[in-house]
């Protein structure tokens, strides 16, 4: 399957039962989608792992790189598994207590232990992601009594919220951990940790990636207001950060997220962190062929701030239009993407806390390709680290990644604007070596004779070493 470099923003494509397929993963993969996220809030391991392994056979049979994260549940509260769906009215009392299954049909399941030592008379409860809300009445035992003030359809392992109450919370769960060790069994490219609120629980998801000899990047997802209260120390730990506003819709007042959202992806960039927008942003295309006007310009300006990827959840993972639903997000990002308004200060300033001599090389590279017209940045690297400080100066043109390394190639598949490519050639930059530079870059890459492209690597070995070269070079002379 051919790189197409007209959409330079990563698509993040939740999978579930609407698209479990090998026709459906790969018809995903076709219409723009570069990340799958395996939500372990819903389902077995088993399920979870015979889906990572379709998504694995279907990216080598498109001979593509896409990228799986394995997003923990953390200490995100659910509804537990219910008898059947409950129609809760106005004014109606029910009752919550901790269990995973309903047993009475008089009482609410809930998977959080501490939901009555959190709780108080006149507390907000909220559910799916606050479109049902109840009022605490009292507290007896291990029971919650409560009156329904927002009534609709409850259904099992929706999300439950109590905004400014959950003291009990662990960072890390127990069940967090078995997953942990799942995904660096399964060599998952990312693990996303729900409800981070300080950089120590970044550093607790860390230390058990470490504890089983794994090094798998952590993606923070901010949905606490803690989270914006410690967002530079946060970023500074995690290497991937995601905008998750369903729940800090939530947990803040709704009005405060777009604000909250510039914020978050303002400080990632200054950090050179890549940073995804998610929740509700194709939400209509669940049931509807076609988005909402207000959806679309959503996902247009989150572009616009500067987010390096856009998430589908409940789009593409229970979706009637989960295809076309992907199919629209791209065509949103490559028309914004082309658009006067796509346009970011490239004036960054050196940060201490990065390799100085790769950010050096990588600011000078993007200053020569409007020099030259270049068509490419031709990136060669073993890790990607100058790659991903690459992509976050947002370049006019395609960043071609070449490294020695599968598991980079597919991790770069989030990271903006950048189209991995797997090759062993760890050697002196020679003539012979520029030869077969040049044959790739007309043959794979789809360059031409007569182009400049910009090539950043290391020397005297291409890709192992740190960068510490940039050269212009002409294709084919």
């Amino acid at each position: 399957m051919k790189n197409n470099y007209s959409k330079r923003t990563k698509i993040v494509a939740t999978i579930g039962p609407a698209v479990d397929t090998k026709e459906a993963i790969e018809e995903l993969i076709k219409s723009g989608a570069n990340v799958f996220r395996l939500n372990t809030s819903h389902g077995t391991m088993q399920d979870h792992r015979e889906k990572f392994n379709l998504i694995r056979e279907v990216a080598r049979k498109l001979d593509i790189y896409c990228a799986i994260t394995i997003d923990l549940q953390g200490p995100k509260i659910r509804v537990g598994n219910l008898l059947n769906e409950i129609n809760l009215e106005n004014g109606q009392e029910v009752i919550f207590q901790h269990m995973t299954n309903q047993q009475d049909k008089d009482i609410i399941p809930v998977d959080y232990e501490g939901i009555a030592k959190d709780v108080q008379k006149d507390s907000k409860i909220l559910l799916d992601d606050g479109k049902l809300a109840v009022r605490v009445n009292k507290v007896e035992g291990n029971k919650v009594y409560a009156t329904v003030t927002n009534g609709g359809i409850l259904k099992s392992r929706k999300g439950l919220n109590i905004p400014g109450s959950t003291a009990s919370l662990a960072a890390v769960t127990d069940k967090d951990i078995e997953y942990i060790k799942f995904a660096t069994e399964m060599k998952a490219d990312f693990i996303a940790l729900y409800f981070v609120r300080k950089k120590e629980d970044v550093l607790l998801a860390k230390k058990y990636i470490n504890d089983f000899n794994a090094n798998i990047p952590v993606i923070a997802k901010l949905e606490k207001p803690e989270a914006i209260d410690n967002l530079k120390e946060i970023i500074s730990a995690a290497d991937c950060i995601m905008v998750a506003r369903g729940d800090l819709g939530i947990e803040l007042s709704p009005v405060e997220v777009p604000i909250c959202q510039k914020l978050i992806i303002s400080e990632c960039n200054k950090q050179k962190k890549p940073v995804i927008v998610a929740t509700q942003m194709l939400e209509s295309m669940i049931y509807e062929p076609i988005p909402t006007r207000a959806e679309v310009s959503d996902v247009a300006n989150a572009i616009i701030d500067g987010a390096d990827a856009v998430m589908l959840s409940g789009e593409t993972s229970v979706g009637k239009f989960a295809i076309q639903a992907v199919k629209t997000m791209a065509q949103i990002a490559q028309h914004t993407e082309n658009s006067v308004f796509y346009e970011f200060d490239k004036d960054f300033e050196m940060s201490e806390d990065l390799a100085l001599t790769r950010q050096a090389i990588v600011f000078g590279a993007d200053k020569m390709l409007k020099y030259v017209n270049a068509k490419a940045v031709l990136s060669f690297s073993h890790f990607g680290y100058s790659t991903r400080l690459m992509s976050k100066l947002k370049p006019s043109v395609p960043i071609i990644l070449v490294s020695d390394l599968e598991e980079t190639c597919r991790k770069m598949s989030l990271a903006w604007g950048v189209y991995p490519f797997h090759k062993k050639w760890d050697n002196v930059l020679t003539g012979d070596l520029l030869l077969k530079i040049d044959e790739f870059l007309t043959n794979e890459a789809g360059l031409k004779n007569g182009e400049y492209v910009v090539i950043t690597g290391s020397a005297p070995n291409l890709i192992t070493g740190r960068t510490n070269f940039v050269r212009v070079h002409k294709i084919g002379t």
